[in-house]
C-alpha cells in the first residue's frame, strides 16, 4: 500500500508541476514578467576589430565600452541598463554598411558610436541618417561629412581644425624651420590633412621645400628620402599611421638624415609607438588630445579616475584613441539620459536635439557641437618623447616641459 500511495502522490505532483510550468510558459504571464523589469536601452557599435586598422579599432572599443560599463554600475540611466551591440567591420567600408544595416534594422539600436577613418564613417553616417539615428563617430575629421550640415543625425567629437591649427601654429611660432617637408597618405583624411597644412603654412609664409603623398602601409620611403635629403628641409610632417612611421622613422635613422623636427600628428603619440621604437623614438614630435598625464585643466580627477577604472578593468593604460572612444559613447548616453529625465521617447530626432545641446565634461575636456555636429572645443598638443615619455610641449598653456632640440 505505501508504494501505491507514493506512486499516486508522486503522478499528482507531476501533474501540478505540468500545469505551474504551463502557467509559466503562457504567453501573457511571459508578457507579465518582461514588463516588470524596465526595458534596456540599446545601442550600436561599429568599430575595425579585425584588418589592418584593428589596433586602433579595438582601443575605441575599449573606450566604448568602459562608458556603457560605468553607466551600467551606477544603475543604468533611470534604472535601465545599457546593452551595447558590437559589430566588427573588417577595415572594410561594403563591411561597415551591411554591419550598420544589421544594427539599425534587426537590432533596432536608438544610437550609434565609433568609427575610424572617414572611409568607414562616411557610408554609416549616410545610413543612419536614412534611419533618423543618431551616430557620434569617435573618430572622424573629413570636412565633407558635415559641410553644410547635410546630416542633422551626425556628429563627432574631433574635427580637422583641432590638430591643423595647432599644428601650423606650432611649426610656425615654436620650430621656425628653414624649408618643411610635407608627406600624407593617400587615404581622404589624411590627404586634406596635408592639403590643410600646406595652404595654411604657406599663408603663414612658411618655406615648403616637398610635398608629396603615397599610399599607407608602404614598405619602403627610400626614394622619398633622397628627395628629402636634396630638397635640404629641416621639418618633416608626416600624416601616416602607426606603422608608417615606424618604417619612415627607422630608414631616416638608418641613412642618418638630420632633421630639425619630425612630426607626425597620427601614430607617434602612443606608449606602444615609444616600446616598439625605443630609443630611436626619442625627439619625435606627436600630437594628441589626451594622454595620461596630458589632460585639460580642470579635468585633473575625472581623467585619474578615468586611468584608475580602465587599468583596472583591462589591464593596461588607456591612450588618446581609447578617450576617442570613450568620450563619443558618454555623448550618446548622456543625451539620451537627458531625453529620458523630460520625459522623451529615445527618438531619433528627440536623441539628437539632446546631443546639440549638450555641453559635457569629459577627461578629454568639454564636448559640445554646432550646428553642423562639429565639436566645438576639440584641440590637440603637441607632444615630445622624452626619456620615454610623452611629454606636452605646446601650446605654452599646456607644456609641462621645454622641447630638446634637435628632436630626432
Amino acid at each position: 500500500m505505501i508504494g501505491i500511495v507514493d506512486r499516486r502522490a508522486w503522478g499528482a505532483g507531476v501533474l501540478v508541476f505540468l500545469a505551474s510550468l504551463a502557467l509559466l510558459l503562457h504567453p501573457a504571464h511571459a508578457m507579465t514578467s518582461a514588463s516588470s523589469a524596465p526595458p534596456v536601452i540599446r545601442i550600436g557599435e561599429i568599430n575595425p576589430l579585425t584588418g589592418k586598422l584593428a589596433r586602433h579599432g579595438i582601443e575605441i572599443h575599449e573606450g566604448i565600452l568602459w562608458a556603457v560599463e560605468v553607466v551600467n554600475a551606477r544603475g543604468g540611466i533611470l534604472g535601465r541598463k545599457i546593452e551595447l551591440v558590437s559589430r566588427d567591420d573588417q577595415s572594410l567600408p561594403e563591411v561597415a554598411i551591411n554591419q550598420a544595416e544589421d544594427l539599425l534594422y534587426r537590432n533596432r539600436v536608438i544610437g550609434l558610436v565609433g568609427g575610424y577613418v572617414d572611409s568607414l564613417v562616411g557610408p554609416v553616417s549616410e545610413l543612419a541618417a536614412r534611419y533618423g539615428v543618431p551616430y557620434v563617430a569617435s573618430a572622424s575629421l573629413q570636412r565633407s561629412l558635415t559641410l553644410g550640415r547635410k546630416n542633422p543625425f551626425f556628429f563627432r567629437v574631433a574635427h580637422l581644425d583641432g590638430i591643423v591649427v595647432p599644428l601650423c601654429d606650432f611649426i610656425r611660432d615654436v620650430v621656425r624651420p628653414t624649408s618643411v617637408a610635407i608627406l600624407y597618405t593617400s587615404t581622404p583624411g589624411s590627404t586634406e590633412l596635408g592639403q590643410e597644412v600646406e595652404s595654411r603654412l604657406k599663408e603663414s609664409g612658411v618655406p615648403l621645400g616637398l610635398v608629396e603623398k603615397f599610399r599607407p602601409g608602404s614598405p619602403d620611403f627610400s626614394a622619398f628620402l633622397l628627395k628629402l635629403r636634396a630638397a635640404r628641409v629641416d621639418t618633416l610632417i608626416c600624416g601616416g599611421f602607426f606603422p608608417d612611421h615606424l618604417v619612415l622613422v627607422r630608414q631616416i635613422r638608418e641613412q642618418k638624415i638630420s632633421l630639425k623636427a619630425y612630426v607626425g600628428p597620427w601614430g607617434v603619440a602612443y606608449p606602444s609607438f615609444i616600446e616598439e621604437m625605443g630609443a630611436a623614438a626619442e625627439g619625435l614630435f606627436g600630437m594628441c588630445a589626451w594622454s595620461g598625464g596630458i589632460t585639460p585643466p580642470g579635468t585633473e580627477d575625472a581623467s585619474r579616475a578615468f586611468m584608475e577604472g580602465f587599468e583596472g578593468r583591462f589591464g593596461k593604460a588607456p591612450n588618446t584613441t581609447t578617450m576617442h572612444g570613450y568620450a563619443s559613447a558618454a555623448a550618446l548616453l548622456a543625451a539620451v539620459e537627458q531625453d529620458l529625465q523630460s520625459g522623451g521617447s529615445l527618438k531619433g530626432q528627440d536623441t539628437g536635439r539632446r546631443l546639440r545641446e549638450l555641453d559635457l565634461l569629459t577627461p578629454m575636456g568639454r564636448v559640445a557641437f554646432d550646428e553642423r555636429g562639429d565639436p566645438r572645443h576639440y584641440r590637440q598638443v603637441v607632444v615630445q618623447i622624452q626619456g620615454g615619455n610623452l611629454v606636452a610641449v605646446f601650446p605654452k598653456d599646456r607644456a609641462g616641459w621645454g622641447i630638446r632640440w634637435p628632436s630626432p
